[in-house]
């Protein structure tokens, strides 16, 4: 019992700390992989929705023997029934999933046993929830998905046939995929999210955004704080400007995304990932307020998107002659939490900059 305590107060606090500094970096809306453990996944819900943070919560599935016994789960069906609790309990304190959801979350194929992954392609149609996982990350990685899953065709065609692919399936990473899997991700109207610091952080490789893009493919950004250093949207759209530059050093200059481009990725590009493109991403009348008020550190004169001289406003300088391009890109390149003076959600202030 006093373990158990322990552990309920260790949760209570580094998720509290996670949900406040997500939403201080600006971030309305998170996709979560929480543990394994239903009660610190239910946990999670209740403090995403006193905080107020619209989230996607999933308690982690993974039952293969990769994983070290004490983090993992038993059996498929013990896997299965922790999930189903936590559905149920989100059910019961958001039941129509305006702020916080579940979603399917294996944690990535090597992690689950085929069986597993086949349950949850059911309870996927089943409840018509989401599913997010991992793919492509990084080579070893596809050569171990290989081993495992011989009979496959490729790593999408492994979550393809557990029926783990679809409209509402987020595929973290997915930088080093065929010609034949982009076609697949794409017919199955699947979802990226691309997590440039984290794909650099841990030399995963560089994703080709670009050409994703061109085949129609919907993807927004992720910050993945397990690979990446920063809790901030704003700095995976900076490092996403860099990995596109770093890919269009490879010899095709087309590769380099535009800032405006990046900014699509994180806004509503993110809100397609995540299907909520119809209420969030945009500020178009009928959409639900979420939005963060940008403030800049020099105090120019007659204008009212700066703060005052005696406040911190970051790294980022305006002298008043700037276009609103300029200052864009300024933000864009330079901006960091202390210029998110407020974030509101579904119109409820969520984060105020004190």
């Amino acid at each position: 019992m006093e373990s158990s305590l322990k552990d309920a107060l260790k949760a209570k606090k580094v998720y509290s700390r996670c949900v406040q500094r997500t939403l201080s970096n600006g971030t309305t809306t998170a996709a979560y992989y929480a543990t394994i453990s239903v009660p610190s996944t239910n946990l999670l819900a209740d403090l995403c929705l006193k905080y107020g943070q619209r989230a996607f919560i999933g308690r982690v599935c993974m039952d293969s023997s990769l994983s070290p016994e004490w983090y993992r789960d038993e059996s498929p069906e013990t896997s299965m029934e922790d999930t189903k609790k936590t559905i149920e309990y989100m059910k019961s304190i958001d039941p129509n999933y305006d702020i916080v959801s579940p979603i399917i979350t294996p944690r990535f194929a090597p992690s689950c046993t085929s069986k597993l992954m086949h349950d949850l392609g059911a309870l996927q149609k089943e409840t018509n929830l989401p599913v997010q996982t991992h793919i492509s990350e990084n080579k070893n990685e596809l050569a171990l998905v290989k081993e495992l899953f011989p009979e496959y065709e490729s790593y999408t065609d492994v979550y393809d046939k557990h029926s783990l692919l679809g409209p509402k399936t987020i595929l973290a990473h997915a930088i080093h995929l065929s010609e034949k899997e982009m076609q697949t991700i794409k017919q199955k109207k699947a979802k990226i999210s691309h997590c440039p610091c984290s794909n650099s952080s841990i030399t995963s490789g560089t994703a080709k955004i670009r050409t994703m893009l061109e085949k129609g493919i919907d993807i927004g950004l992720g910050t993945d704080m397990s690979g990446g250093y920063s809790p901030s949207v704003l700095e995976a759209v900076r490092q996403s400007l860099l990995v596109s530059n770093h890919v269009a050093m490879e010899g095709d200059d087309r590769n380099k995304l535009s800032v405006e481009e990046v900014l699509y990725l994180g806004t509503r590009g993110g809100a397609k990932v995540v299907g909520l493109e119809s209420k969030v991403g945009g500020f178009e009348v009928g959409k639900e307020w979420d939005a963060q008020l940008i403030a800049f550190g020099a105090d120019v004169e007659g204008e009212l998107w700066t703060t005052s001289e005696d406040t911190d406003g970051g790294m980022v300088d305006m002298f008043g002659w700037e276009s609103w391009d300029e200052r864009v890109q300024k933000w864009v390149f330079g901006g960091d939490d202390r210029n998110t003076i407020k974030v509101w959600v579904k119109g409820r202030l969520v984060h105020a900059r004190k």
